[in-house]
């Protein structure tokens, strides 16, 4: 077996016992994207080969003396070019940031190279992350693994084709609207959006406004994806709405597969499917996710059908003000002259200008029917007296598009009135904060992959997982990852 066919688990395993050594593991992973970086262009700012040997053979010598940093000890790991890596060009995926060398990691980041990872490089991000198509004008599109003539997905599009096509072991994101979900299923992989505050962001200049982001992991079997969120997650006195406490039972990979190792026997899902006709859906999505349900409930599942029974265009309206104002205050100044204006997408634009056009009112609304969402969803889970241990949707509502399209026009004959409107089946668990996977599906009669989404109960991330890799065990034919 290849070094890079290894699962993180499995090569965190076979470093410790040195059996590979971390050399050995650093050669065979810039080998693999080597082969496979040049046309799918996942991974950008790569640095030198002989710095990272060098730095691999610092771990090796580490552990000769009886001395591991973590689970992630040795691992080459490529950081989305979101997060501020020290040391390293973080651009964002915008021309302004072309020179952004930060002196100082993200928190996530800094938690990961403390688990031993070796930074080899970034992810490619659409520009600051809006939109789930990863191109830029700094580095290029991120194309489809399965088929380079479609997307990726984004916003980490790269982390999902980098993991994916084994050039790194597992990966980091990051989700608003469906970024770390949307384009792992399209990848046919794992991602994992966390209860909100599981995985504290910082630095951040407002910890307050929105309540939607969160940073996470994606990773090819659930087992490396738990791994991976013990490691991002933890409560941090810098960011007032991080979780307290830290998620022990993901701290060790023992723990990790003891809290994994639940069945699916009477697990209740409530499939939401389209939302009775809301949510516009290209035909064989919808299919393909109630055939991952059948394997569910052909195991012991107990899969109904679900509403939410709110007023969903509303529910839109007050997602679409809470999205405007927040990029509004991050974006807006650039607007503000013409130098960095004229260098700024047209999505970005969009959004910044609706959001300067918002009133105090508009605003209050918005958070009036947001928190109105949260108590309907809520009271759904059995544990709110609702009755579903978890609520699925597909991850998107489209197969991957064709990669010179900046965002489809319309899905199945409808037309879409915003760039991210045919994602929008991605803001229900982000709108009420709710942990959120996306599992591999299926695959349409083309060979391109879809997902189905997992949605738990608020800080049910154990649970989610728990679910996830019971469903995982029915899925071997569908060759997570093996893109």
């Amino acid at each position: 077996m290849n070094i890079s066919d290894f699962d993180a688990t499995e090569l965190s395993a076979a470093i410790h016992e040195r059996s590979v050594s971390c050399r050995e593991v650093m050669d065979a992973y810039l080998d693999r994207i080597d082969e496979r970086n040049g046309p799918l262009n996942a991974i950008v700012s790569l640095r030198a080969r002989d710095e990272l040997l060098n730095e691999a053979a610092v771990r090796d010598d580490e552990l000769a003396a009886g001395t591991s940093r973590g689970w992630m000890h040795g691992f080459p790991h490529a950081v989305k070019d979101l997060a501020e890596t020290k040391g390293l060009l973080t651009t964002k995926g915008s021309p302004l940031l072309t020179s952004f060398v930060p002196d100082y990691d993200a928190l996530q980041v800094a938690r990961i190279r403390a688990a031993g990872a070796i930074i080899i490089g970034k992810t490619n991000v659409p520009e600051f992350g809006l939109g789930s198509n990863t191109f830029n004008p700094v580095f290029g599109a991120t194309a489809n693994p399965y088929d380079p003539t479609k997307v990726a997905g984004g916003s980490s599009g790269g982390a999902a084709v980098a993991l994916a096509t084994r050039m790194v072991p597992v990966a980091d994101g990051s989700d608003f609207m469906g970024s770390l979900r949307n384009p792992a299923g399209w990848c046919n992989v794992i991602g994992y959006r966390p209860s909100f505050g599981r995985v504290p962001i910082y630095p951040v200049t407002d910890s307050y406004s929105t309540l939607c982001a969160t940073e996470g992991p994606m990773g090819r079997r659930v087992l490396d994806v738990a791994m991976l969120l013990g490691t991002q997650a933890g409560w941090d006195r810098r960011v007032p709405t991080s979780v307290a406490g830290a998620l022990d039972e993901f701290g060790s990979i023992e723990s990790c597969e003891a809290h994994l190792a639940g069945n699916l026997n009477g697990v209740r899902i409530g499939w939401l499917g389209d939302l009775g006709g809301h949510l516009a859906t290209e035909p064989g999505v919808l299919e393909t996710c109630e055939s991952a349900l059948r394997r569910m409930a052909d195991d012991g599942a107990i899969v109904e059908s679900a509403t939410l029974n709110v007023d969903l265009d509303a529910l839109w309206t007050s997602w679409l003000h809470n999205r405007h104002a927040y990029n509004a205050a991050t974006y807006g100044s650039l607007l503000q002259r013409e130098a960095t204006a004229a260098q700024v997408k047209a999505e970005v634009r969009w959004e910044a200008e609706s959001g300067m056009s918002l009133t105090a009112l508009d605003l209050k609304r918005a958070a009036v029917t947001r928190t109105s969402y949260y108590e309907r969803i809520t009271s759904m889970f059995t544990s709110g007296g609702g009755a579903f241990d978890v609520l699925a949707l597909p991850t998107a509502q489209m197969w991957p598009f064709d990669i010179e399209m900046r965002w489809p026009q319309e899905v199945n004959g409808r037309a879409m009135d915003t760039y991210h409107r045919w994602m929008e089946c991605t803001i229900y668990a982000t709108y009420a904060g709710l942990p959120a996977i996306s599992m591999p599906a299926g695959f349409s009669e083309s060979g391109l992959p879809a997902g189905i989404q997992l949605i738990g109960a608020p800080l049910a991330d154990v649970n989610v997982l728990n679910i996830s890799a019971a469903y995982e065990r029915l899925i071997d034919d569908l060759n997570v990852g093996m893109a």
